[in-house]
């Protein structure tokens, strides 16, 4: 089955817009603390990279990175979640962002939130820019929220499918041929 570009969902001025907010918001949060920045690889890159740079430096930021898979080269989960990647540094005792690009059925955020706690961080919190509410799931607490969307398949600034498309600076649609 191909899949073509059908849309913009999100432009360029609306997504760095509203990731100016997040990070004035996570600079308030957390001003005068360290923060261990999650990244969830692949996907949140993009969004990893703005968002950190609009956080004031009054906020003490470290990053580290996870890889998951529960697509695969598909358009829907699998809810079956693999850790490709761990991260390389302990959490224990410290205050941990997860930055995940889209949250689905919550299964794998779930999942991650969970694992993550095991670990004895002081606290875990969620940051995801795009949210399928609709397609929850289990509840799945998300703390930075960009932006609420439709349940359609989008791609673009991070998001792919099949490796297609991350490059892409606006989240587009993505409709059958």
């Amino acid at each position: 089955m191909e899949y073509r570009i059908a849309g913009i969902l999100l432009s360029e001025e609306r997504l760095a817009e509203r990731i100016r907010e997040i990070g004035q918001q996570i600079g308030r949060d957390y001003a005068g603390k360290e923060l261990v920045v999650i990244g969830i690889l692949k996907g949140a890159v993009v969004f990893l990279s703005d968002l950190i740079r609009a956080v004031p430096p009054s906020v003490d930021i470290s990053l580290d990175f996870m890889a998951v898979s529960s697509y695969g080269d598909s358009t829907k989960t699998s809810g079956i979640v693999r850790i490709v990647k761990d991260l390389d540094g302990s959490i224990k005792d410290k205050e941990v962002l997860i930055v995940e690009d889209i949250v689905d059925t919550g299964l794998t955020l779930s999942y991650l939130v969970k694992m993550m706690q095991e670990r004895q961080p002081r606290s875990v919190r969620v940051c995801a820019l795009l949210d399928k509410e609709e397609r929850r799931k289990v509840h799945v607490d998300v703390d930075y929220r960009g932006f609420a969307i439709p349940d359609e398949f989008v791609v673009g600034y991070g998001l792919d499918y099949g490796g297609r498309w991350r490059h892409l600076p606006a989240i587009h649609t993505v409709a059958q041929q």
